[in-house]
């Protein structure tokens, strides 16, 4: 089977999936997976999908417009919801399962949208690669009975950019976003004013022509990632020293440059090992193990 009738499958088996739902209620943030989702979803079920945006100082600004234009421009009905992580003590304390009291919150607020609705069901874009990443959001979404379409149907994250590609989607190379609160170590205690600092010190980058980075703030040092291939741009002296004065100015005191360069969840690299049987999983040098399901991590 070629790599391309296998992509066509899988995208045969989502709209299989999505009929049969019936109608729906998508967490969407405009990101590459729930826009293709999303796409999908309103062509499989029409006016019976709603897509509900977060609106969070966790998440930038640009984000968010973007959802709203896109799923003007999909023809969906799109609701707004602002949700509260930052006045939950336990998020706040970016344990390694902070990302699990924030879905937890999202997914109940979904609930009660679809039971006011009417609406069957509640989904997550979570993709087949995810299941192979620490995730403790899975946990929440597990325990709220949220689909997850795109891992149903074993789709990857290159397949759903190739697919976005073809579909005509502006999102199908976007640059992969994640919630401002994962730029801080575990264990580091949460502020606004931290996350509005690395917010605009990300935004400050991307306008420089960094459009994949972090800033990962650790106390008053700023670790910057990179594409590789940009890391030369960001040691020219002239770019380096504007870098430099614009990240002081937001209040960090070193400014680096990681030589690793940009990689999803880097700071996961300090977790070798997480035992958290009480909620049902085990997540060892990079794979879940045992718990409640063999597909759920």
């Amino acid at each position: 089977m070629s790599e391309i009738q296998s992509k066509k499958q899988k995208l045969d088996t989502l709209q299989r999936l999505l009929k049969d739902m019936g109608s729906l209620v998508l967490a969407y943030s405009g990101g590459v997976d729930s826009t293709f989702l999303l796409k999908v979803a309103k062509e499989a079920l029409g006016d019976n999908v709603l897509a509900v945006t977060a609106v969070s100082p966790t998440y930038t600004q640009e984000e968010y417009e973007r959802a709203c234009k896109m799923a003007r421009s999909l023809g969906v009905r799109h609701l707004s919801i602002q949700t509260k992580e930052l006045e939950n003590p336990e998020f706040l304390k970016n344990s390694p399962r902070r990302c699990y009291y924030c879905k937890k919150e999202l997914f109940q607020e979904l609930r009660t949208i679809a039971d006011q609705e009417g609406i069957s069901f509640v989904a997550d874009a979570s993709n087949q690669d995810d299941c192979s990443d620490y995730r403790p959001g899975r946990i929440a979404a597990k325990e709220a009975g949220i689909r997850s379409p795109l891992i149903e149907a074993g789709l990857k994250k290159n397949e759903i950019r190739e697919l976005s590609r073809e579909m005509g989607l502006p999102t199908w190379d976007l640059p992969a976003m994640a919630c401002l609160a994962s730029r801080f170590p575990y264990g580091e205690f949460l502020t606004l004013k931290k996350i509005k600092r690395v917010d605009q010190a990300e935004k400050f980058l991307r306008d420089l022509g960094f459009p994949q980075v972090r800033v990962r703030s650790h106390g008053e040092i700023a670790r910057i990632e990179v594409h590789a291939n940009l890391a030369k741009k960001l040691t020219n002296l002239e770019v380096g020293l504007k870098v430099v004065r614009e990240l002081k100015r937001l209040g960090f005191v070193y400014v680096t440059l990681d030589l690793e360069g940009y990689r999803s969840g880097s700071l996961n690299e300090v977790l070798p090992r997480i035992d958290q049987e009480e909620m049902g999983w085990k997540y060892i040098r990079g794979k879940f193990l045992g718990g409640k399901s063999d597909r759920d991590p």
